[in-house]
């Protein structure tokens, strides 16, 4: 029975700061280290060593997996990289403060960018923050495959096909799989594997350092609609942290 493990990377500079990230490239903070390395004591602990390792480009979740890897007692385990891993293009809202963002434009315009399925934010200008089109890791790519803003329909796009073409030939020669991506290419995998309505997507919130396990059929339909987390109370009140992003600062609850 293939088993597939998802982990968003821990804690960010950014995220600590409650800021949109997307493609730019920020390192993980000491708390996020702490939550990568108890990750792999998690997967240790639970008897799910990763045989293979699929990430996004992006700083974050690369160190995410060295670290828990490492922790898992896996550090020479096989590691894939790719771009269609990257978290969702937040265009002009990079490096914004997200209490900020809805106190200026308004809850229906904020949760439309930040939980929708087709919205997108404004784009980025050239040579704005998360243009990337002079970044070296992506060098290779036609430009016009570079976003400037995504919404999770795009990222849905772009994402399945590495699903497809990567992921999926490990599960089937029956590997432990672990992705370790972003919270919007991960609620893109897991509305994919789940058969996710718009309107269950909407509630969807992946917390950061906490493993997701999927036991898997020979189709590769989920055991378990939603699979489990491994530490499934801290990752619900993380989820649940997630969830009112954009709130905290401002002093308001759900």
């Amino acid at each position: 029975m293939p088993t597939l493990i998802l982990l968003r990377h821990g804690e960010s500079a950014w995220n600590s700061r409650n800021l949109f990230t997307g493609w730019i490239d920020v390192d993980l903070t000491a708390r996020g280290e702490q939550q990568a390395r108890d990750s792999g004591r998690l997967l240790r602990s639970a008897g799910l060593l990763p045989e293979s390792v699929h990430t996004s480009l992006l700083t974050r979740a690369v160190r995410t997996a060295s670290l828990t890897t490492e922790a898992a007692g896996r550090p020479q385990v096989p590691v894939a990289r790719s771009w269609r891993l990257n978290e969702r293009h937040y265009g002009a809202l990079q490096g914004r403060e997200k209490s900020e963002t809805l106190r200026e434009f308004g809850e229906e315009r904020f949760r439309l960018w930040r939980r929708s399925y087709d919205g997108a934010p404004p784009p980025v200008p050239d040579g704005g923050a998360g243009d990337v089109a002079s970044d070296p890791r992506y060098a290779g790519l036609p430009r016009d495959l570079l976003p400037r803003t995504e919404s999770l329909a795009d990222v849905t796009a772009r994402l399945l096909p590495y699903w497809h073409d990567a992921v999926v030939p490990d599960l089937r020669a029956g590997r432990t799989v672990l992705v370790v991506a972003h919270s919007n290419s991960l609620r893109a995998l897991v509305a994919h594997l789940d058969r996710l309505s718009r309107e269950e997507l909407l509630e969807l919130n992946i917390p950061t350092g906490m493993p997701l396990r999927y036991d898997l059929g020979e189709d590769l339909t989920p055991r378990v609609r939603g699979g489990r987390y491994l530490d499934p109370h801290t990752a619900a009140e993380a989820a649940a942290e997630v969830a009112d992003q954009g709130r905290r600062r401002l002093g308001t609850t759900r």
